[in-house]
């Protein structure tokens, strides 16, 4: 298999970036007025959520509960490719949905939000996968780099408010990556969590302004971690040592036993997202 490395713009920016280029992501507290189109809306040509495309996507979400994952993601090939894009965290069900995106559709634009506060363990995930899959996953960055970025706010800000540093990090990059395409997947699991619950496996995507799909939103963790013993798909080394979510080294720690997944995230403060996949 030929290395892919991300180079597409699906709406004429820099091919470079692998996204459009863009002006800068708006604040929260910019008016909607000043914002610049996001997600879809600013591809070439746009995807607009219209009442007859948000009726097609419930009816297709509809259809495809009883779906495998490589079935969905067939799908949403078909469907908005060469539009389609996914963000990884290398988490296992990232790493399945990746294991499935290199039969099926290894062309496929991946990219990772790297807010300079990972794991190494995490890090490394991407060459293995570029010499297992050779598949590429792109960095995107945030403007600043973690050592501007506490010295500009007097320290870590995750210490005092990791809601805004998920969004200066995290969310923001992810907006502006968003840019451009028609659709996203994640590799979120209903069962993980309140706010994963009601994902549907197809919809509308207001935060980001594309379609997001869910293959594994109907798995549950030990089908995802049947595939991966069964497939032999890279893990995070992590996961093994108490770790079943993985994200910012400051901000995660091994669960004990009986403790919820996601109970090692944010731990001490009321917040089990990153914002990414909460409404």
């Amino acid at each position: 298999m030929n290395l892919y490395s991300i180079s597409q713009d699906p709406a004429g920016g820099n091919p470079s970036a692998g996204t459009p280029s863009s002006e800068n992501v708006p604040t929260q507290a910019q008016d909607s007025a000043q914002t610049p189109a996001q997600g879809a809306l600013a591809a070439d040509p746009p995807l607009e959520p219209t009442e007859s495309l948000l009726a097609e996507l419930k009816r297709d979400s509809d259809r495809l509960e009883s779906a495998s994952p490589q079935e969905i993601l067939r799908w949403t090939v078909d469907r908005f490719a060469p539009h389609f894009t996914m963000a990884t965290a290398f988490g296992p069900e990232g790493m399945t949905i990746i294991h499935m995106l290199a039969e099926i559709a290894p062309e496929t634009p991946i990219f990772n939000l790297e807010t300079g506060y990972q794991f190494k363990e995490t890090l490394e995930l991407r060459e293995t996968i570029k010499v297992r899959y050779g598949i590429e996953v792109e960095y995107k960055y945030p403007e600043t780099t973690v050592e501007e970025y506490e010295a500009a706010n007097g320290g870590p800000v995750y210490k005092t408010d990791p809601n805004r540093c998920c969004f200066d990090r995290k969310l923001s990059v992810l907006h502006k990556a968003a840019r451009g395409w028609h659709a996203w997947a994640s590799a979120i699991r209903r069962d993980q969590s309140e706010d994963r619950a009601k994902a549907p496996i197809v919809g509308w995507d207001k935060k980001f302004q594309l379609v997001k799909v869910s293959p594994l939103a109907n798995w549950t963790k030990k089908e995802v971690w049947d595939l991966i013993l069964k497939e032999s798909i890279p893990y995070n080394p992590l996961h093994d040592q108490g770790f079943p979510s993985v994200g910012c080294f400051p901000c995660t720690r091994a669960i004990a036993a009986g403790e919820d997944e996601r109970a090692g995230r944010w731990s001490g403060f009321q917040k089990t997202e990153c914002g990414l996949h909460s409404s």
